[in-house]
């Protein structure tokens, strides 16, 4: 059981704000994306290949940076990962001010026509190092899990989720206000750029270590610390294992059973991600501006700040963790047929179910994931866990944009199909016992 060192507990503010931050900096690039990419030469797959680069490298590094956290602690982790962010987004200025010029030109009966270039490969570039840098949702995961206990982690969670949401708010507004410039695209990079290093400053000034690491143990016991000047203020003393290995991971109760849902929750949601933008600015479609299409985004990211929020709050004093996933599942199902539909005024109406459900499912699923381990587990098994969300993000990315391109407004109904799924594997979660106390 982990204990800590000092009766206070770490704020978890500064981690809001970093996830704020963090959000913030890509959202504010989304709404423009599918755009750029048409620009430089790709089309609708190509877009989803691209959104696809980033979980392909997170799937590599996100066990290992989990993996560090736990050796290392948490907050030095964190601090490379959004360093790696903040060095994907000059790289992606970059491509902006680079001249667009053709390598290859293709016409592919499955890939359809589209054309290589120098600033598309730039960005191919950028979003892979930031993904293999991405490890930083797993890692503030367990650093939550760290902090939190069986009264607050859900609430935590919900709090976590909520300030991802807010940077959703904010951003797709801020893209529209700044992408309306003659610079274009540029500014938003720059403000990218800038808010990225801010998140930079805020782990290494404000956000405290959530945990001893074996090295900061040992040096406490030999009474090394005032000397070496390691010995963390607010920090949980764990039993750190030599090597956690995934066959031990694997063999906790519960826990290949959650990275499955893990999987199948972020199936489904990245074929929306890659489809939805798709199908906003096509003619045949909703025919939206980015400006329409970072309303919506802002609208979506504001209805999540609310459940997510106060009514989390007051719903997670009366329902468990299991039964509030389950119901979040089944109302999420109608947010995607509701999109299907192709009617302007239910693709709004729709926002409300995708709030509710989300906000309801994510945070509680969240909160079951972060029972199960050992505490000194934490870290790698949530590696894992986006791991697996990342190998899901890779298949609903890319056959979101095949299939959208041939069913158009349907794909929809495929993601609906794949959360009815979730919500039928999750009524066995009413049977769960934890034996992890934490």
């Amino acid at each position: 059981m982990a204990t800590t060192s000092t009766t206070q507990t770490p704020s978890i503010f500064p981690l809001l704000l970093v996830n704020f931050i963090g959000t913030l900096g890509y959202s504010i690039i989304l709404p423009f994306l599918v755009f750029l990419v048409t620009r430089f030469g790709g089309n609708a797959i190509i877009y989803g290949v691209l959104g696809a680069v980033y979980p392909t490298f997170q799937l590599v590094g996100a066990p290992i940076l989990g993996r560090w956290s736990d050796t290392h602690g948490r907050r030095k982790i964190l601090l490379l990962s959004q360093a790696g962010t903040l060095f994907s987004w000059v790289i992606f200025l970059v491509a902006l001010l680079i001249p667009i010029q053709a390598l290859a030109k293709f016409n592919s009966g499955t890939f359809g026509l589209f054309t290589i270039t120098i600033p598309l490969l730039v960005l191919f570039v950028a979003r892979a190092l930031d993904g293999l840098t991405g490890g930083n949702v797993s890692v503030a995961n367990a650093y939550l899990a760290d902090i939190s206990n069986d009264t607050n982690r859900k609430a935590n969670f919900g709090k976590l989720s909520a300030s991802a949401n807010l940077g959703f708010i904010v951003g797709p507004l801020l893209a529209g206000t700044l992408g309306a410039t003659s610079f274009g695209e540029i500014i938003p990079v720059l403000a990218a750029i800038a808010i990225s290093f801010v998140a930079v400053f805020v782990i290494y000034k404000y956000l405290p270590e959530s945990k001893c690491t074996a090295i900061d143990s040992h040096i406490q016991k030999e009474g090394l610390e005032k000397i070496l000047s390691q010995a963390h203020k607010d920090c949980y003393e764990v039993e750190n294992p030599q090597k956690v290995r995934f066959k031990d991971v694997i063999k906790i109760p519960h826990l290949p059973y959650m990275f499955l849902l893990y999987f199948l929750i972020f199936l489904g949601f990245n074929i929306f991600y890659t489809a939805f933008p798709i199908h906003a600015i096509a003619k045949d479609g909703l025919g939206w501006s980015i400006m329409n299409l970072g309303i919506f985004f802002s609208i979506l990211g504001g209805l999540m700040v609310a459940v997510q929020g106060p009514l989390l709050s007051h719903l997670s004093k009366k329902l468990s963790d299991e039964v509030l996933t389950i119901a979040g599942s089944f109302i999420l199902i109608f947010h995607f047929i509701l999109l299907s539909t192709g009617h302007l005024w239910l693709v709004y109406i729709s926002t409300v179910f995708f709030a509710l459900g989300n906000g309801l499912m994510w945070a509680s699923f969240l909160s079951i994931l972060a029972k199960i381990p050992p505490p000194h587990y934490q870290g790698y098994v949530q590696g894992i866990a986006n791991s697996f969300g990342s190998l899901a993000s890779i298949m609903g990315l890319i056959i979101g944009g095949i299939i959208y391109s041939s069913l158009g407004s349907y794909t929809f109904l495929l993601a609906a199909g794949i959360i009815f799924i979730v919500f039928l594997a999750c009524l066995p979660m009413l049977r769960f016992t934890y034996h992890q106390k934490k």
